[in-house]
């Protein structure tokens, strides 16, 4: 199947730039300079991701991303030209899937846009009834709550396992702490960081082979956390 991709940004040159290097990739790039223009590709198209700058004329970026969600689950790549993290989180919470702060590295651009595209073709294809998520050597069985190191079974509390799957069935993407306690404990955000931040100390210990400089469970600093997309 050929991958669509949409780039959103009223920086022309940059998206012609963005379009050359995602063909290479062997992906299809459309182009929009308004949030507007944006939206009605969105909604007529198919795509398999959508990058989205922040700063549009007119609508900006986040308001782009919240009718985006009204219709489609379709990853977002949000683009900043800010490195302030209100931006970042403001985009997490309104359900992008990862960002990239201009000036960025083309390379690193490809690679997030690649990265996106593969877990959500692989979330929403074939595999999408698979019970089982295996990461280099840790294995979870979402069915039996069963989670595996190697060879050896590891035993974990309920809200540590029920953490661990959030993350890593979103896989690459970074969530806020917020995302994190509501999808989990299924209440308003308390603010109560340490609580989040013990569950995953002790998931840490429990799986990591160096739980100092994890493999699996990255921080995002000031944001939240994130599941390798390198395992």
């Amino acid at each position: 199947m050929q991958n669509n991709i949409l780039i959103i940004d009223d920086d022309m040159g940059l998206c012609h730039l963005l379009k050359k290097c995602v063909e290479k990739e062997r992906l299809i790039a459309d182009l929009a300079y308004t949030g507007t223009a944006g939206l009605d590709m969105a909604a007529k198209g198919s795509y398999q991701l959508i990058v989205l700058d922040v700063m549009l004329p007119g609508m900006d970026g986040f308001q782009v991303l919240e009718k985006i969600r009204e219709m489609s689950a379709v990853p977002v790549l949000m683009l900043t030209a800010k490195a302030a993290n209100t931006d970042k989180v403001n985009g997490l919470r309104s359900g992008a899937d990862d960002y990239l702060t201009k000036p960025f590295d083309v390379e690193e651009f490809i690679a997030r846009v690649l990265s996106l595209i593969r877990r959500y073709t692989t979330f929403n294809g074939s595999d999408k009834e698979s019970h089982l998520l295996s990461f280099q050597k840790l294995t979870i069985d979402l069915d039996a709550r069963i989670v595996h190191i190697g060879d050896s079974q590891v035993e974990l509390h309920a809200k540590e396992f029920d953490i661990l799957c959030y993350l890593a069935r979103n896989q690459g993407r970074i969530l806020t702490k917020q995302q994190i306690y509501e999808e989990i404990w299924q209440e308003p955000y308390a603010y109560d960081d340490n609580n989040i931040m013990g569950y995953i100390s002790k998931l840490r210990k429990q799986i990591e082979p160096d739980p100092n400089n994890p493999t699996y469970i990255q921080t995002v600093k000031g944001v939240g956390y994130r599941f390798s997309q390198e395992v």
